[in-house]
C-alpha cells in the first residue's frame, strides 16, 4: 500500500530534518523515566499512578512555543480526577482537516526493582539500548511525540492540515472516566474525526493492523467434600473443573472458528478461550476438596462481536448445569461422578449435583471499551503509514497482535480512522529489564516526519 506515487516531500516541513536531536530525545525520556515511579498502575493492587508528574514534564518542554509564550502550539492539560492529566497539543493547520497522534500514556505497569540488573525508575543507556520502566511502553512514546511538537513550535512550518496530539492517563489499569474515555466523552476529540488517528502504543517498528478484544472470567466449580477414600460418595470439584473448561472451550472453539479475515490481517491466532489461574478450598491431601474456581480469559478476534461471545459463553453455562451428566469421561474411573446415586446421603447445605458459576470479570461496557480492532486497510491514512515505514526502514511488515487497547474500537464505530503503531520492542513489553532503542527511536522521528508529509501532500 502506498498514498503517493513518488517519496514523501520532506519539503513540506521545511526546518525538521530527518533525523531527531538526539541529546534532547534522551533529555526528556530521562525525565519522564525518573517519574515511572509515581506512573506505576495496578488498582487491583492498589497501586495509582500521578500522571500529573508526566504530564508536567512535557508541558514545561513545549511551554516556550505554547500560544502562552507567544508561540504556535495550543497545550491543554485535560484531568478529569485529580492528579491524573491527560495532555492535548494543538499545531493549528490553515485547513480543517487534520493529523492526529493518541494513545500514548503516562502511566506504566509496576517493576519490582528486586528483580531487575538495571534502575527501573532511572534511564539507563548501554550503547544502542535504553532501560527503564516505561521505555518500550509507553513513555519513549510520549519523548517521541513531545520532542516533534517542540520542533513544529521552533520551525513553524505552514500546514494545511493541523497536527492534533493526546497523551492520556489511565491506560494500564483500565479505570474509567479518567484518560482517552473521558476526554472523548467532553468533546476533545471531535477535531481529530477529521483525518487519520494514530494511536502510538504499539511495538517493533511497523504499522498494527489488529488487536484482540479480551474478557476475563471465573469459573467456581461446586462439588462434595468427602474423604478421598470413597469417591463414590464425593464430586470432585477439581475434575469439575478440568472437565467443565474442556466442555466450555469445545463449545467455544466450534462457534468462534478462525476466520479468513484474521489470515489477511497477520494475526497469528485467531480467537482463544483458555484458563490461566486455579485454586481449590483448602484441606487435607486426603479430602476431595468442594469448591474450584478456575480463572481466564477471551482474546476475542475484531472480526466478532463481544455481545454475541457473552451472550454464547452464558448459554454452555447452563446447558452445562442442566445437563451435567454430559460430563461423562473414562479416564476419571467408574466412581468419579458430577451427579451422586440416590442411596448416597448428604447432609444439609451439601450438594449432590456438581454446579458450575460463571462470573465475568467486567461489566459490558468494559468488554466494548476493550473490544478488538481491524484497521481500514484502504483509508489514506493506513497507506501513507506503511509508505511512510517503507520508506523509512526499506521495507514494511504489518502485524496484528492479540493484545488489547482501550477504546479504539468504539471510536472506530463513532467515525474516527484509527490506525495504529509502535517502536518498542514487543519482546520486553511488561517485562523484566525494559528498553527500547535509540536507533529504533531516531527512525520513528523519521516515519513521523515522512508520514505528515506524505498525508500533506494529498490535504484539500
Amino acid at each position: 500500500a502506498s498514498l503517493t506515487m513518488t517519496e514523501a516531500d520532506l519539503s513540506k516541513l521545511p526546518g525538521i530534518t530527518q533525523a531527531m536531536d538526539k541529546s534532547e530525545f534522551l533529555d526528556v525520556l530521562r525525565k519522564l523515566i525518573a517519574e515511572s515511579k509515581h506512573l506505576q498502575n495496578n488498582p487491583r493492587l492498589g497501586i495509582h499512578p500521578e500522571e500529573k508528574r508526566a504530564a508536567s514534564v512535557v508541558m514545561k518542554e513545549l511551554e516556550a512555543f505554547s500560544t502562552r509564550a507567544g508561540g504556535p502550539l495550543v497545550v491543554e492539560e485535560l484531568e478529569y480526577v485529580p492528579g491524573r492529566s491527560n495532555v492535548k497539543v494543538t499545531y493549528p493547520g490553515s485547513g480543517s482537516e487534520t493529523t492526529a497522534f493518541v494513545g500514548s500514556h503516562f502511566d506504566v505497569v509496576p517493576a519490582d526493582p528486586e528483580v531487575w540488573s538495571k534502575d527501573p525508575f532511572q534511564l539507563t543507556v548501554e550503547g544502542d539500548q535504553l532501560f527503564g520502566r516505561g521505555t518500550t511502553d509507553c513513555l519513549g512514546h510520549v519523548a517521541l511525540l513531545t520532542c516533534f511538537l517542540r520542533e513544529l513550535g521552533r520551525t513553524k512550518p505552514p500546514l494545511k492540515r493541523g497536527i492534533v496530539v493526546v497523551f492520556i492517563a489511565a491506560e494500564e489499569g483500565g479505570e474509567k472516566g479518567i484518560g482517552v474515555d473521558a476526554v472523548l466523552k467532553n468533546g476533545k476529540l471531535e477535531d481529530a474525526k477529521k483525518g487519520p488517528v494514530y494511536w502510538v502504543d504499539s511495538a517493533d517498528s511497523n504499522p498494527c493492523c489488529g488487536t484482540a478484544g479480551a474478557l476475563s472470567w471465573s469459573l467456581k466449580c461446586r462439588g462434595r467434600l468427602f474423604h478421598s477414600g470413597f469417591p463414590n460418595k464425593a464430586i470432585n470439584s477439581i475434575e469439575l473443573a478440568n472437565e467443565a473448561i474442556a466442555f466450555l472451550q469445545e463449545r467455544f472453539y466450534n462457534d468462534f472458528k478462525p476466520l479468513p479475515e484474521e489470515e489477511l490481517y497477520s494475526f497469528v491466532t485467531g480467537s482463544h478461550m483458555k484458563p490461566t489461574q486455579i485454586e481449590c478450598s483448602k484441606g487435607s491431601f486426603n479430602q476431595i476438596p468442594a469448591e474450584t474456581t478456575v480463572h481466564g480469559d477471551i482474546r476475542l478476534s475484531p472480526f466478532y462481536e463481544v455481545e454475541d461471545v457473552v451472550e454464547h459463553i452464558e448459554r454452555y453455562v447452563q446447558e452445562l448445569n442442566d445437563d451435567m451428566e454430559c460430563l461423562i469421561s473414562a479416564a476419571r474411573g467408574p466412581w468419579s461422578k458430577f451427579v451422586l446415586p440416590k442411596g448416597v446421603q448428604v447432609q444439609d447445605g451439601e450438594v449432590s449435583r456438581a454446579k458450575v458459576e460463571l462470573k465475568w470479570m467486567g461489566d459490558m461496557d468494559t468488554f466494548r471499551l476493550y473490544a478488538g480492532l481491524a484497521v481500514k486497510l484502504e483509508s489514506d491514512g493506513h497507506k501513507a503509514l506503511v509508505q511512510a515505514f517503507r520508506e523509512s526502514n526499506k521495507g514494511v511488515q504489518p502485524f496484528s497482535i492479540n493484545g488489547s487497547l482501550p477504546l479504539v474500537k468504539m471510536m472506530q464505530k463513532a467515525g474516527f480512522d484509527i490506525q495504529m503503531c509502535g517502536f518498542g520492542k514487543m519482546s520486553v513489553y511488561h517485562g523484566v529489564n525494559e528498553y527500547c532503542t535509540l536507533s529504533e527511536m531516531m527512525k520513528a522521528h523519521e516515519v513521523i516526519v515522512r508520514l505528515v508529509c506524505l498525508l500533506e501532500s494529498v490535504a484539500k
